[in-house]
């Protein structure tokens, strides 16, 4: 779970990071770190999934970034990407064309985030 950039809005990404280790997931919190730093620590880590909670609204920015890294590095395949934060609406398909597995806004709830992941996950 990181945040590209730094917005200051650090309660969505703490509460899903919390959901997910009570569901028996191991999490790594990177907290704010610029997009190279994210993909480094990801394929460091042998992470399944990247999360990032964004609520600067550079959401489609950050994650085109991040989708060309992983690529670059010749792992966006084996790795799950979310996005979560203040998303327009309008931008949760142009997301998921990118390659995002989901989306999620304000109210969205964790026990769905954790069975998203546990149903989608192709390891």
């Amino acid at each position: 779970m990181s945040k590209p950039g730094i917005d200051g809005h650090w309660r969505g990404g703490i509460v899903v990071s919390r959901a997910l280790r009570d569901a028996g997931m191991e999490l790594i919190f990177g907290g704010f770190q610029n997009v190279k730093q994210i993909v480094e620590a990801a394929i460091q880590e042998d992470v399944d999934v990247i999360g990032l909670s964004i609520h600067s609204g550079a959401h489609l920015a950050y994650t085109q970034q991040i989708i060309d890294l992983l690529k670059e590095q010749g792992v966006l395949e084996n790795i799950m990407i979310l996005v979560g934060g203040v998303i327009p609406a309008k931008d949760f398909d142009k997301l998921k064309q990118m390659g995002v597995a989901n989306v999620y806004g304000p109210g969205s709830m964790t026990s769905d985030i954790v069975e998203f992941i546990k149903t989608n996950l192709k390891k």
